[in-house]
């Protein structure tokens, strides 16, 4: 069955306002609310940067059905995994069945500004990550955890408050060696909408599908999770407009680079023309033509869509997108 979440979108809002959305989209049907785990945000000015942990609490405190969880948080570098694994741990005590830990190797626009470190390359970004995700899972299944990694120790560990089930841990992937992790290791996988078809098509679906195999598992044993960037309204140039505060995910890996301060990458965003902004969006103000727009990653099989819409009157776009849209998709694709 097709779940249809929301993105609480924690650069744009105060946190306040975003429980009042994600409230909203419980009540407009959506299936779940995912907020990202930023320290700082992608631009100064305006920006926001709620500490999830403490934000999911209040969500899971104000809701009844919804599912909720991070998208993404870096277990490795601000946070210790097993700190990590003790906060999910009361989470998902408190909220049976609701709490999913999303999380991924990290960005230095996150991780470098708090701590002051030198970000590592690539490689070892991985490593860290691996090792955090046996760490984590040991503490949720095992009753006293010595782990002895290349990265993280610990000495007779214990998480005293377990939920009944482990939380599901979704892996965050844009290549092929953790996209194939996350179908190994995880209960879900995580990428983002608006790049190259051929990148879901030929590199992240079939690794994930590979790590299943390798792992044993059954294809159906893992969600496949995508953030889809849309920005809907019934005029379309509002819908094109809205897009500009999110201009640096049109940004270049190339022109991003190494870029840890929000002044920069506002800069960097601003200057570039709301068309080139809007590139990673599906712009629409016509339902059919935007569920036409959405089916080829439902078609790759993608089975968990959460919608972030970038404008800043988000109670607008929850009701456009409940009334106009939500009940198309599922009529196209339950």
């Amino acid at each position: 069955m097709l779940k249809i979440g929301y993105k609480a979108s924690a650069e744009q809002f105060t946190p306040r306002d975003l429980l009042d959305f994600s409230c909203l989209a419980e009540k407009s049907g959506f299936d779940s609310v995912f907020i990202s785990d930023h320290f700082q945000p992608w631009r100064h000015t305006g920006g926001h940067a709620p500490f999830s942990l403490a934000w999911l609490g209040a969500l899971g405190a104000s809701t009844s059905r919804i599912l909720m969880g991070t998208s993404v948080l870096t277990p490795t570098f601000r946070y210790h995994p097993s700190i990590v694994a003790q906060a999910f741990a009361t989470l998902g005590t408190l909220f049976p069945d609701r709490i999913i830990l999303g999380i991924g190797s990290g960005e230095s626009l996150n991780e470098t500004p708090s701590s002051g470190m030198e970000w590592p390359e690539p490689k070892e970004r991985t490593a860290r990550f691996r090792e955090s995700i046996e760490l984590m899972k040991q503490l949720w299944s095992q009753e006293r955890v010595s782990f002895r990694g290349n990265y993280y120790k610990t000495e007779n560990a214990t998480i005293y408050d377990r939920p009944d089930k482990p939380v599901p841990l979704y892996v965050a992937a844009a290549g092929p060696v953790v996209a194939k992790l996350a179908g190994e290791r995880a209960e879900g996988f995580i990428c983002t909408s608006g790049k190259d078809m051929g990148l879901y098509k030929e590199t992240l679906l079939p690794n994930v599908a590979a790590g299943l195999e390798k792992a044993g598992r059954s294809a159906d044993s893992i969600d496949r999770m995508i953030e889809m960037k849309v920005s809907f309204d019934t005029d379309r140039q509002r819908a094109l407009q809205d897009t500009r505060f999110w201009g640096a995910l049109a940004l270049s890996p190339e022109e991003k680079m190494n870029t840890e301060d929000p002044l920069v990458m506002e800069r960097l965003a601003d200057a570039l023309p709301v068309e080139r902004a809007a590139k990673r969006w599906i712009v629409s103000s016509d339902p059919e033509e935007h569920v036409e727009a959405i089916r080829p990653y439902v078609e790759l099989g993608f089975t968990h869509l959460v919608f972030h819409a970038p404008g800043p009157d988000q109670p607008r776009f929850l009701k456009l997108y409940s009334q106009e849209v939500l009940p198309l998709l599922r009529r196209h694709f339950a």
